[in-house]
């Protein structure tokens, strides 16, 4: 596997150092602070009033989507309603059976494990994992060869809740011993302002209603981005406007971390005017254009292309990557109407 060394995007929707002490203080505690997601939010509120009712543990859930979207924010929330602990783990970090026993055999009564990118889980963790979710109970192996026999572990019954960014690759079989699953879509620019405002009270920032929407309309849809972004213009404010976040200061300190106004950034610029006055707006190849911008190709179709799909700038075809005419028109550049047809947006 090659080496990302992509550099951090501040407009990057995956966590990075600087946003752990944030997440913290930002991450609401009980489900009616957990703002957007309506409709998983009433499920989830519904299945925990019935376990709780019963006395019983939350069955299984699997939560997907984006990153930065609050996948564990509502597994800490949800443990919180249900009044217990709460395990946290990933998958690259489960490596062995041994690691996920250890962790499995700590567990108290209706506790809740919470495993992160759960879809990098490896087959073998995974083998030990399934009767772990059915009948809660460990099989460990004593011995080696003939002389091996097993040995079954009764646990306590407790409630895994698994996030991943693709679904896809979540095995069928795990996928089948969820209770329920969960999807997080974006969220619109009325959610993420009333976000923005929530996070500017508990972080003592003054600011003007209408700042909020510049950063809103930049954020891409997601919490994490729009509280990092609030962040770094809080420190443009106190160095430049005495602390106060005005609809000019937001502008211009946005414009100073060359984000256009929807969101997009220097690298995302370049993409595109690749496509377009190299490639005379595609179809190109998606290795051609990670030569041409000397960024691997994987990054591009992972972190870069899905933002630029969702805003109908780019189109994947079978021949290769095409600028959209909303491109064109978003980057100023003439729209030639002898590009190919499949580049039309209808």
């Amino acid at each position: 596997m090659r080496e990302n060394k992509t550099p951090t995007r501040i407009i990057s929707s995956k966590q990075n150092t600087d946003d752990a002490s944030l997440d913290t203080n930002l991450r609401p505690k009980r489900l009616v602070d957990f703002i957007g997601q309506d409709k998983v939010k009433n499920n989830l509120k519904i299945a925990i009033t019935a376990a709780m009712k019963r006395g019983e543990a939350l069955d299984h859930v699997l939560i997907y989507g984006p990153p930065g979207l609050g996948k564990t924010t509502l597994a800490y929330i949800i443990a919180a309603e249900m009044g217990v602990n709460i395990k946290i783990s990933s998958g690259p970090a489960i490596e062995r059976p041994g690691d996920l026993a250890a962790i499995l055999s700590n567990l108290q009564k209706h506790d809740i494990l919470f495993i992160d990118e759960i879809h990098r889980l490896s087959r073998v963790v995974e083998e030990v994992l399934y009767p772990a979710m059915e009948d809660f109970a460990l099989d460990i192996i004593i011995g080696k060869g003939p002389g091996a026999r097993s040995l079954r572990l009764n646990l306590p019954r407790f409630t895994l809740i698994g996030a991943t960014t693709r679904y896809a690759m979540v095995s069928p079989p795990l996928r089948d011993r969820f209770g329920t699953v969960f999807r997080l879509d974006f969220y619109d620019e009325i959610a993420i302002r009333t976000i923005l405002e929530r996070a500017a009270k508990i972080l003592n920032i003054k600011t003007e209603e209408s700042s909020f929407e510049q950063i809103a309309c930049r954020a891409r849809g997601t919490p994490r981005i729009a509280n990092r972004l609030l962040k770094r213009i809080r420190d443009y404010a106190q160095v430049t406007a005495d602390g106060i976040i005005t609809k000019s200061v937001a502008i211009d300190a946005l414009s100073d971390l060359e984000i256009d106004k929807v969101g997009l950034d220097e690298i995302d610029h370049k993409l595109l005017r690749t496509i377009i006055e190299k490639f005379d707006g595609g179809p190109v190849g998606l290795d051609t254009i990670a030569a041409s911008i000397s960024e691997d190709a994987d990054t591009i179709m992972d972190v870069y292309e899905p933002y630029l799909l969702q805003l109908c700038f780019l189109e994947r075809t079978p021949r290769g990557r095409i600028a959209t005419k909303l491109a064109y028109e978003h980057l100023g550049i003439p729209h030639k109407m002898s590009q190919s047809p499949q580049s039309t947006l209808w």
